[in-house]
């Protein structure tokens, strides 16, 4: 049985990650409409994991007994200046993301719940991923010399560079 906290604090979970998943596939959107289909598949792909991310939370408090309560979620931004705003965003997404696994895994841990802990850990490692992932492709925007602009061979570069990226950075599927 989990304490009310950590039933909380994963429920909330579950919800953050459907709001994830619902924020990328609204960036896979806007990247569509802007003719940039590798930052499109690289969103789709993104949003295709962080349900799994929810699915694997869900089924965890599913297992412990516990009834899942969704939250509601808001409509995601959908009106980016340029790729280099979109990527900005996500990765903030997921540094916010990264402090709520940290919560959960503080929680469980200080209250000796160590099947939770452990449970947790392998969201920790996935968060470093994610994490490192963006930041590399905003590194990549940076020695491209991209800034924003609407149009160029930065952007085309970039835009080549994200629709491979899930598998160099040896993306999980989940």
């Amino acid at each position: 049985m989990l304490s009310k906290t950590i039933y909380q604090l994963l429920n909330d979970q579950v919800t953050a990650e459907q709001d994830a998943a619902y924020k990328y596939l609204q960036m896979a959107a806007w990247a569509e409409k802007e003719g940039l289909s590798g930052a499109a598949k690289f969103f789709r792909v993104h949003s295709q994991e962080e349900e799994g991310h929810r699915d694997r939370i869900f089924d965890y408090l599913n297992e412990c007994g516990q009834e899942v309560v969704l939250g509601a979620i808001d409509a995601p931004k959908h009106d980016y200046d340029n790729l280099l705003e979109v990527i900005q965003a996500a990765y903030d997404h997921e540094k916010k993301v990264t402090g709520m696994i940290k919560r959960i895994a503080e929680a469980s841990f200080a209250e000796q719940d160590y099947q939770t802990f452990n449970f947790i850990q392998w969201f920790v490692a996935e968060q470093h991923e994610e994490e490192t992932l963006f930041m590399t492709v905003l590194d990549k925007a940076r020695v491209l010399g991209y800034e924003g602009e609407k149009q160029g061979e930065a952007l085309y570069l970039l835009d080549q560079y994200l629709a491979n990226a899930h598998e160099e950075a040896g993306g999980d599927p989940e």
